[in-house]
């Protein structure tokens, strides 16, 4: 088997924000103004059908973002608002706009920690997650769906949290790929919000799937989805190479792994760099490679 290729990134997406795109039959983007280092350009809504409107993860409750999608309606009925998953930047809006368009919300069931907290621990994005949002329809892998008039299939792709869905056009080759595959950086995984080993099975998940197309939730368009995932598995498994590489080299603490492993990066950067190095150690750990001691100062890292 030939090796596995590293992911090229694709930094080049260029949205007008608030602009409707149509990127394909049945399917228009619109580009929130919510740019920032984990969002990249903004969060994509996706509006879903013709004649009948679902929309896909209408983002911040940002008032310019919210007029661009009544505008984009135009009218037409709404029959749901689906999530990806209850991250706020793709979630904040979504109980105002299904009440003002009479619309429920599907999504795959209120948001929760991919395992309990730990003694000491904290989730380090807790005010980013909507825990007080509940579905009216939650959603679950495999079944099919009417979105607007569109046929969708719903697909669990837990890791970058544990209620992450992504969708795939029944009669296409389209899958909507929240954040869990992206072409503009690799995702996000924050433990115990996310989980690594959930993560690196969902993309197994999405290669498996007859989509070849992705649209992410940031960023533009994939037009290789699964050969990305693939190159993203790949980018994985170096990190992990390179974690177990600083500890046998003396590293005992994700700072120290961090600093190692990202010498020059932007003091943002190494926080999300830190708290993805957390979940490889916890995935490290579960499959015997790594030893870790925890205490109220944090971790000690060794060598299983």
């Amino acid at each position: 088997m030939a090796p596995l290729s590293a992911p090229v990134f694709d930094t080049s997406f260029k949205p007008d924000p608030g602009a409707a795109v149509p990127v394909a039959p049945g399917l228009v983007r619109l580009t929130a103004p919510n740019a920032s280092p984990y969002t990249f350009t903004g969060t994509n809504t996706f509006l879903l059908g013709d004649s009948t409107i679902a929309l896909l993860d209408p983002g911040p409750n940002e008032l310019a973002h919210l007029a661009a999608i009544e505008s984009a309606i135009a009218g037409r009925p709404v029959s749901a608002i689906l999530l990806t998953h209850t991250h706020r930047d793709h979630s904040a809006s979504a109980e105002a706009l299904a009440k003002q368009y009479g619309a429920p919300l599907w999504f795959g069931g209120r948001h929760r920690l991919s395992r309990p907290l730990r003694r000491f621990e904290r989730n380090p994005i807790k005010n980013s997650c909507d825990w007080d949002l509940v579905p009216d329809r939650t959603l679950v892998d495999g079944e099919t769906i009417t979105a607007g008039d569109l046929s969708l299939t719903v697909h669990a792709t837990p890791g970058h949290c544990a209620n992450h869905l992504s969708f795939g056009l029944s009669d296409g080759d389209i899958l909507l790929s929240g954040d869990h595959v992206m072409g503009w950086n690799s995702t996000l995984v924050a433990v115990p919000d996310g989980s690594m080993a959930d993560y690196l099975a969902s993309l197994d998940e999405v290669m498996a799937l007859p989509y070849r197309r992705y649209h992410p939730a940031h960023g533009g368009p994939i037009a290789d989805g699964p050969a990305h995932a693939r190159a993203l598995k790949a980018h994985r498994q170096m990190r992990n190479d390179q974690l177990l590489a600083a500890v046998s080299k003396g590293a005992t603490t994700i700072g120290q792994v961090v600093k190692a492993i990202y010498p020059t990066q932007p003091t943002k950067i190494r926080m999300a760099a830190r708290m993805t190095m957390a979940a490889h150690v916890e995935f490290l750990e579960d499959s015997g490679a790594l030893k870790v001691s925890r205490g109220l100062f944090g971790m000690r890292l060794s060598l299983a």
